[in-house]
């Protein structure tokens, strides 16, 4: 149990459902929010609470609670309950259930489970924002240089082929749909009968196979594992959305590790910031150098 003298604990009296008798537990997990599962006479509620240089990473608290609502109407998102921007705390339903890991993924069924839950949410309402890893990745950089953060080595010389990658996923773009765009193993909750997603930071319109080709990067999917999660999510296997994912996936590694950077350079957090985006970025700079590269730019131009 949380300690009622914490300032942050004290300022959930100045929420009418939590306050009066409760219980207060840390949740785990959190690397930019701070999330308290609150329990009440009256219910059980998770209360996010804003804790990082949010401006430097390019959260927008008011579209993550838009989206939070848009994805609970989609039938996936947690039940959204109040928002204290105020007070820097959004208050969703807590689920009962499983949360996943990565090895979650190695189980019969998960990976088809995970791409019908991503269908439910991209069939959903649209969100209020758009997210695209290139424009994203390009802020990150310019806050890199501007404030002098290490950059992972060599980092820049893939520039040039992650430029010629955008393009080619630009010459048949696919339509935009709600995404949550930060599905890691942990942000999948299994109740037993249905599989939900959770936590919509980063979340926005975006391709779709951007999505998946994140999850298979967070959930370290291998290519058998990748394919699978593109065919159970468009019904048939597609060459083109094969190679389409596995750019985004690349995509994803690149844009984060910068994420992973700046968070290394500026959080308190006893995380080792750097290990994670080195991960990312040695796993990006690997592909950006296989001589699938090249075949890849061409197969995600097909028409399926």
């Amino acid at each position: 149990m949380v300690e009622t003298r914490d300032p942050t604990i004290a300022s959930l009296d100045a929420i009418s459902m939590l306050a009066g008798p409760r219980t207060v537990e840390e949740l785990s997990g959190g690397l930019t929010n701070r999330n308290l599962k609150v329990t009440t006479p009256t219910g059980t509620y998770v209360v996010r609470c804003s804790r990082s240089d949010t401006a430097l990473l390019g959260i927008d608290r008011d579209a993550e609670h838009a989206n939070s609502r848009s994805a609970e109407l989609a039938g996936v998102g947690a039940p959204v309950l109040d928002y204290r921007p105020d007070l820097g705390m959004l208050v969703i339903g807590y689920i009962d259930g499983i949360t996943y890991d990565n090895a979650s993924f190695q189980r019969t069924g998960i990976v088809a489970r995970a791409a019908a839950a991503c269908r439910t949410l991209h069939s959903g309402p649209a969100f209020v924002a758009e997210f695209n890893m290139f424009d994203r990745q390009a802020r990150y950089l310019a806050i890199v240089r501007e404030r002098g953060f290490p950059l992972p080595p060599g980092y820049e010389e893939f520039n040039e082929r992650f430029a010629r990658m955008r393009t080619a996923l630009d010459v048949r773009p696919d339509p935009l749909v709600p995404c949550n765009n930060d599905l890691l193993a942990g942000n999948f909750v299994d109740d037993g009968d249905k599989l939900w997603l959770i936590d919509y930071e980063y979340s926005g319109n975006n391709d779709a196979c951007f999505e998946l080709g994140n999850i298979g990067t967070e959930c370290d999917l291998d290519t058998d594992q990748l394919d699978e999660l593109v065919t159970e999510y468009y019904g048939r296997p597609l060459r083109g959305k094969f190679a389409r994912t596995r750019l985004q996936a690349i995509a994803s590694q690149y844009g984060w590790s910068l994420w992973g950077a700046i968070q290394d350079a500026t959080s308190p957090l006893d995380f080792d910031f750097h290990a994670w985006s080195m991960e990312r970025y040695e796993r990006a700079a690997a592909a950006f150098s296989s001589n699938t590269f090249g075949i890849l730019l061409e197969e995600a131009q097909r028409v399926d």
